[in-house]
């Protein structure tokens, strides 16, 4: 039986290569989703990670009390507290930082890789023999003076510079210009996860993000057998009490992990997802692949049998063959996998939005998932139908080769299908009423969503007659191909079900996805549009960042702007329901630039303690108009009781609650600090010229973003938009893993109708009559899986999106015509061009060869 499994191996090379491409493309997809996923979290974990591999100590200035001198911070760190702590035992080396974030223009002015937390900056701290060695110069020398600059290899590549260009960047102020002298190298992962580095010399640095001769930190690394405890204890016995502390690089590392570990958890969750429909599709295929294999071979089964194989033996010949094709396909898929994943992150990352650059990671998951897949799926997928064949008895099975499911088997599958349907559906029904998007709520909708899958792939094969007959009626209109092409999809409704399956699920997804998509998108676009009575809006990309107090004259002394109006952002801080934003306000400009539909009260009472609140945050807090709220703005330390003045519906653009711009900017975290300037033109023109003088009355900061109402919206729509955008770019892969689906069982069809193929040549069917009728099979196969997927992704998207219109009230279902209509005519096309190689070698067969083949 060994030698009988090698034979069969070598004997049928044509079949045993679709055979392994299957297995591969199946390991691929599922290894290559876990490469991805794994590669994807590090790279999000590194760019938001700082290094503390050589540092031991890190000492900083404490907070100062309310009230104090804005450079008090820094006091206590300058030289003379540099060279006291490197005369502490144990301490190697000592390096004063003078860190903060920079934001820089491309060479053609547009903002490089402005994002939170990834715009570095830093000051050129030279040692004893006069560099740097964190940042090691590539190319040209070190900044000297406050009119120069060194950027990163990266950053350089990126944004097109070159020793000499002037370089546009902004801190936290106005814009600055200034002479790139030199590139320098970095082991930041912050900045080479896709990140920018700006590197000043040591005195411009402590100018912008200290205070002359002050340092933001210093960092300390001990001498070997060196305890950083211990170190600690004695850095902070020779610190200020109350105004510097010492921490630990293992302490620090640990609460970065926290941090990074919040920040990161979505990037590790979503591609799990795919991973998860990526096994569930790739077994499919398998699973389909070795049973049309294994019913193929009933007559060798049976002939194996006659002459003397127990069924024991035919098993496990069987299963010798699927562990050795498993083997070969899971290294060659493992590898392709790789593949997948190194080009992933650029084919979805978008102008917008650009994943994190970074190393592939390959851990064991993805290892163990590429063997489970391509050797357990495929031993198993062999199993099951050789261990069913083998029961048949030779005699039976020398007679014939198809063996149509018994009516019981049938009814169990109906009823199955059916309890599943009913489930899903009803777990998906009892959404209705959800109020809200909870993690809860959205984990319900993922199981109805898997369930009602499940069931309509358990149902498929009953399906296929109804519906396939239904469609008939197109395909009928080609003649007797046509007809020829329907009974053929009906001869097994079981591979027609299993063969369309990949594609329903593809096609489910995509279209519930895309109906989703469609209908938050204009929600938020009504949601926008309600709520924003602005043309411009120009704001920070950061909190900790601002718009220059003075830029807003400017704004409004642009020609084409009819009014301007500066917005403070802060927190109101509760006792029951902690921080919320909180828009400070100019009270006699707010209703022209913010569409405020108020349930009672209104904004022109706005003032020193009186503020408005939305309606959910009211009713959150308990407060009605003429209310009192005990609660605090900003840095504020003391609460405060505040008169709430009116209570407006919920409103992106006003935040949850209003105040005055004189007294929410006195509390700010930044005092005086504008965060946002909303601007009128005059007859609400749009233009990119008008864009273009707003940019200039901003200094052209890489730290603002001027957006017309349009992409305000696109904005606030950029979660679902990345989220889209990562889904269809790995259903692809599945829609490649249908495509090839449908070609292995048109190749094996044409196989197993070899005679048949050659008698309707004989009778006189052209090769044209021939490759037409299996390109109509295939697109009857990809027709019939469209259509289910399509109605359990609109089913599936219609219960879902009631989560969405609980917490968006200007949510309700849109469905994307165009998107449909192309989901719908690329599974044709698909099934079409699936076709292209098992039609064109039905059309070449002999008609004498073709009958007289037994």
């Amino acid at each position: 039986m060994l030698k009988t499994a090698l034979r069969n191996l070598l004997a049928h090379k044509a079949r045993q290569i679709m055979t392994l491409l299957a297995v591969c493309l199946g390991v691929a997809f599922v290894s290559g989703t876990l490469v991805f996923a794994d590669s994807t979290a590090e790279a999000q974990r590194a760019a938001a990670s700082k290094s503390f591999a050589d540092i031991a100590v890190t000492v900083t200035a404490k907070e100062p009390p309310p009230g104090a001198a804005a450079n008090q911070r820094n006091s206590a760190l300058d030289d003379a507290l540099v060279r006291k702590l490197a005369d502490v035992p144990g301490v190697a080396s000592v390096r004063p930082e003078a860190d903060g974030s920079a934001a820089l223009n491309a060479a053609d002015g547009t903002p490089l890789r402005v994002k939170p937390g990834a715009n570095q900056a830093a000051g050129y701290v030279p040692g004893k023999d006069g560099k740097d060695s964190r940042y090691p110069l590539a190319e040209g020398r070190a900044p000297a003076d406050s009119g120069e600059l060194a950027v990163d290899s990266g950053t350089a590549a990126a944004g097109h510079f070159r020793i000499g260009d002037t370089v546009t960047l902004a801190t936290k102020g106005p814009v600055m210009t200034k002479r790139l002298v030199g590139i320098v190298t970095t082991e930041d992962t912050r900045v080479t996860a896709g990140g920018t580095l700006a590197v000043f010399d040591k005195a411009t640095a402590q100018k912008l993000f200290a205070s002359p001769g002050h340092y933001t930190g210093i960092d300390l690394s001990a001498a070997p057998g060196t305890d950083q405890s211990e170190l600690s204890r004695r850095v902070t016995a020779m610190l200020p009490a109350d105004r510097a502390v010492a921490t630990t690089g293992a302490g620090q590392a640990d609460q970065q992990a926290i941090f990074v570990n919040t920040v990161t958890r979505g990037y590790e969750k979503m591609p799990l997802v795919f991973a998860g429909v990526s096994l569930f599709i790739g077994s499919f295929l398998i699973i389909n692949t070795f049973t049309m294999l294994v019913s193929r071979r009933t007559r060798e089964i049976a002939l194996l049998r006659a002459i003397g194989a127990s069924r024991r033996q035919v098993s496990r010949s069987v299963l010798l063959e699927a562990l050795m094709v498993g083997l070969v396909a899971s290294a060659a898929g493992f590898l392709l996998g790789l593949g997948i994943a190194s080009v992933l992150p650029s084919i979805l990352s978008t102008d917008g939005n650009t994943l994190p650059q970074g190393p592939l990671v390959i851990g064991p998951r993805p290892v163990m998932a590429a063997l489970g897949v391509g050797v357990g799926v495929t031993v198993l997928a062999a199993w099951l139908p050789s261990r069913r064949a083998a029961k048949v008895a030779p005699v039976e099975a020398m007679r014939t080769t198809e063996q149509p499911p018994s009516a019981k088997r049938s009814r169990i599958r109906g009823g199955v299908g059916l309890a599943l349907l009913v489930v899903g559906a009803g777990v998906l029904v009892s959404l209705s009423g959800a109020k809200d998007a909870s993690e809860k709520n959205l984990q319900n909708a993922m199981f109805g969503c898997a369930l009602l899958i499940a069931a309509l792939i358990v149902l498929a094969p009953l399906l296929a007659s109804p519906v396939i007959r239904l469609t008939g009626r197109l395909t009928g209109r080609f003649g007797l191909t046509g007809h020829l092409a329907q009974r053929n999809a009906l001869r097994d409704p079981r591979r027609t079900a299993a063969t369309a399956a990949t594609l329903l699920i593809s096609t489910a997804l995509v279209a519930g996805l895309a109906v989703i998509g469609n209908s938050t998108s204009q929600a938020l676009d009504r949601q926008a549009a309600a709520g924003l009575g602005a043309d411009y809006v120009i704001s920070s990309r950061s909190v900790t960042n601002s718009v220059d107090p003075a830029a807003v004259q400017r704004v409004a002394d642009t020609p084409g702007v009819r009014a301007a109006s500066a917005v403070t952002d802060s927190t109101l801080t509760t006792g029951s329901s902690g921080a919320q934003p909180i828009s400070g306000v100019d009270p006699h400009a707010v209703n022209d630039l913010m569409k405020l539909d108020f349930v009672s009260g209104s904004a022109k009472d706005l003032g020193p303690g009186r503020i408005a609140v939305s309606s959910t945050f009211a009713k959150k807090n308990g407060v009605t108009t003429g209310g009192r709220l005990n609660a605090h703005i900003g840095r504020k330390p003391e609460f405060t009781k505040y008169t709430v003045v009116g209570v407006y519906k919920d409103n992106p653009v006003a935040h949850d609650a209003l105040g005055s711009r004189t007294e929410v900017a006195h509390n700010s975290y930044t005092p005086g600090s504008v965060q946002r300037v909303l601007v009128r033109t005059e007859d609400g023109a749009v233009s990119k010229t008008t864009e273009n003088r707003l940019r200039t009355a901003v200094g052209n900061s890489p730290l603002l973003k001027v957006q017309d109402r349009e992409q305000f919206v696109q904005e606030a729509a950029g979660t679902m938009g990345q989220l889209l955008t990562l889904m269809y770019g790995m259903l692809v892969i599945g829609i490649v893993i249908a495509a090839l689906g449908i070609m292995n069982t048109l190749a094996m069809s044409v196989a197993e109708r070899t005679r048949e193929i050659g008698v309707l040549r004989a009778v006189g069917m052209d090769r044209s009559g021939i490759r037409r009728m299996i390109r109509l099979e295939a697109v009857t196969v990809a027709a019939f899986g469209t259509l289910i997927g399509l109605t359990g992704g609109l089913f599936g998207a219609w219960a879902v999106g009631s989560l969405a219109s609980g917490a968006m009230p200007q949510y309700s279902l849109a469905l994307p015509w165009g998107t449909l209509l192309l989901v719908c005519l690329l599974s044709l096309v698909i099934g079409a061009l699936a076709a292209a190689v098992p039609a064109r070698r039905a059309a070449a067969l002999s008609p004498l060869e073709a009958v007289a083949e037994a």
